[in-house]
């Protein structure tokens, strides 16, 4: 029996979502704990892989245990065993046809910026940094140029495997919460860094480095030299994925400020 559960955890305290021969990053933990409730190893496939230092309220991840264990094990019980920044948040049986990358519809990331003069202490590693005013109609207008099926080249990283740099950005959403500004982004699929980059050329609009019309030329011109460097990993999370309703699984959580967590809106 396939089970497919909810991932949710504290990027800052792995190197990544892929296994590494060092054993730290969040899969290593995972499968870990997976193993010792299903007695022999578990091997998992994820919705979307996250950086070291990325975080996940809604990440996917599907597993084929050979023995039955009731579904409260896979939650309840693997929580016992992870790190205290990792927890499995919910678990269903799903036939075997189902497949937490493949079968994703779309992918939401949310990043939160403390955008203030003083650099972050209790927030450190769960928010990134501006401390230049920003103005969100600037970026706003920069932004909806990005919105649909686009080659996003100039947003992607040199290691990117990705075999195409087409993506469908369906949504983004810029606004501020207090002395944070909040980016939310979905598409069908992000490319590596993608959404890091654009968050870092939005930050370089609001700030007065660049204009408006900068990022519509940056997309066009396929450049990932053009564009801003890469934004802090700190303040991304991987929000929700998306699929069917045939598979009945629960929406996600996602960051709206540090230390307070909202459901979003389907």
């Amino acid at each position: 029996m396939r089970i497919a559960l909810g991932i949710e955890y504290d990027g800052s305290a792995f190197c990544g979502w892929q296994t590494q021969l060092a054993g730290c990053a969040v899969q290593d933990k995972l499968e870990s704990a997976l193993a010792q409730i299903a007695g022999s190893p578990v091997a998992t496939v994820c919705a979307g892989r996250t950086d070291a230092g990325v975080h996940a309220l809604g990440q996917v991840v599907h597993l084929d245990p050979v023995a039955h264990r009731p579904l409260n094990a896979w939650v309840r019980g693997v929580n016992a065993l992870t790190p205290a920044a990792l927890a499995v948040t919910w678990a269903r049986a799903v036939g075997d046809e189902f497949h937490a990358r493949y079968s994703a519809r779309e992918r939401s990331y949310r990043y939160v910026l403390l955008n203030r003069a003083v650099r972050p202490a209790a927030d450190q590693g769960r928010v990134g940094w501006c401390h230049l005013p920003l103005d969100l109609e600037r970026m706003r207008h920069a932004a909806s140029a990005l919105i649909g099926e686009h080659d996003f080249s100039a947003f992607r990283s040199s290691e990117c495997q990705a075999r195409s740099p087409v993506r469908n950005l369906v949504r983004i959403e810029i606004r501020r919460s207090g002395e944070y500004v909040v980016f939310d982004l979905s598409a069908n699929a992000f490319l590596h860094h993608m959404v890091r980059n654009i968050v870092g050329c939005l930050v370089y609009v609001g700030s007065g480095r660049r204009p408006p019309e900068w990022l519509a030329a940056v997309l066009a011109g396929r450049d990932r030299t053009a564009a801003a460097p890469t934004f802090s990993a700190s303040g991304l999370y991987l929000a929700r994925v998306v699929y069917d309703p045939v598979w009945d699984l629960p929406g996600a959580v996602s960051a709206q400020a540090p230390g307070r967590l909202t459901t979003i809106d389907a």
